[in-house]
């Protein structure tokens, strides 16, 4: 069986579940893991079983002992590390947000067409079983009203920032924001589904430091006359679900990064009673497979089938949202570092 041979860069928790994931794909093999020191590289690979170790991006991606790179690095690391082994003949899954901005996104698919590889950005909400059922069940809706998405988690990692320490999460010289964390799980979706909106009215709450700690924002899609409101938070919580509501029914997803289970309500109609409830008629339910292995799946069979892109999670997709994100982040006023700058000739 032709297996794919991973190397990894970022060695934290997020790694830890892809590799779980992956490993549930008999054709997934990690090799290597770069690391910015010795010891840490070796810690990492003991506890997953690597047995090649990096603290060279370039010295790994020149190696032969990998065919794709996962990267899981700081946002503003992303794109560099991706044309790094894409200029190199390597295969490139990148976690989401795939760049800092849709300047560097273009770059990185740029990249992938002249070297003839595969690029992905790593986003699992729309590998997601269930989400395709979404997909797959949307014309029952009739016309299409609103789209609503909700993804707010208070983040351990504030009580450390209110206490004075700011760690990456809360750091936006590394292109982090709450929009690029977790808002981008409820805008990805919407522009896999609607494309690109006609506009945006953004509202943000910017922390000390220029953190975009949570935000809001209104869509219009003025050809399909399609409302879309998103809420995303790392500094509140909330457990509202996400819809799509038609004129002829509703889809309700529980969770729109990870959904476990989506259901369809149709629209009681007219003489029906007012007292009659309506039935929720499931579409999907609980994974079998952990979310991650859908993702990794999803870029295995695209190396192997010599494809250069996926049909899903697909680089207009990617270049979209990145370019919707961009547009947030300038209505709420946060600016990357990345956001003026181009990358110097380190390859």
């Amino acid at each position: 069986m032709k297996k794919v041979r991973f190397g990894v860069i970022g060695t934290n928790n997020i790694t830890d579940w892809v590799i779980a994931g992956g490993r549930q794909d008999e054709r997934f093999e990690v090799t290597a893991v770069c690391s910015r020191t010795q010891e840490r590289a070796e810690e990492f690979a003991a506890k997953h079983g690597i047995p090649h170790t990096f603290t060279s991006l370039k010295e790994m991606a020149e190696s032969d002992v990998v065919d794709a790179v996962y990267i899981a690095t700081p946002n503003s690391y992303h794109c560099e590390q991706a044309l790094i082994c894409m200029c190199r003949g390597k295969h490139v899954l990148c976690e989401k947000p795939m760049a800092s901005n849709a300047w560097e996104g273009r770059k990185m698919i740029d990249c992938a067409i002249e070297n003839r590889v595969t690029l992905m950005e790593a986003m699992i909400s729309t590998v997601n079983p269930n989400f395709l059922k979404v997909k797959e069940n949307l014309n029952r809706l009739g016309k299409i009203r609103r789209y609503f998405a909700s993804y707010c988690q208070y983040s351990s990692r504030y009580d450390k920032f209110k206490e004075g320490t700011i760690l990456n999460a809360f750091n936006p010289k590394l292109s982090n924001a709450a929009v690029m964390d977790i808002g981008i799980y409820t805008i990805y979706p919407m522009v896999a589904l609607f494309g690109m909106p006609d506009n945006i009215q953004a509202q943000g709450v910017i922390l000390d430091n220029g953190f975009e700690g949570q935000g809001a924002v209104n869509f219009t899609y003025n050809d399909i006359d399609m409302n879309a409101t998103v809420v995303y938070s790392k500094i509140a919580n909330s457990f509202l679900p996400s819809e799509i509501e038609g004129e002829d029914g509703t889809i309700l997803i529980d969770h729109i990064h990870i959904a476990e289970s989506v259901d369809y309500i149709p629209r009681i109609r007219t003489g029906q009673g007012k007292s009659q409830q309506a039935i929720k008629e499931p579409l999907g339910g609980p994974l079998d497979k952990s979310p991650y292995y859908y993702e990794i799946k999803e870029f295995i069979d695209l190396v192997l089938e010599g494809k250069q892109y996926s049909s899903i999670n697909t680089w207009d997709t990617s270049l979209d949202t990145l370019r919707v994100i961009d547009e947030i982040r300038h209505q709420v006023g946060v600016y990357f570092e990345t956001d003026s700058s181009y990358l110097t000739d380190k390859l």
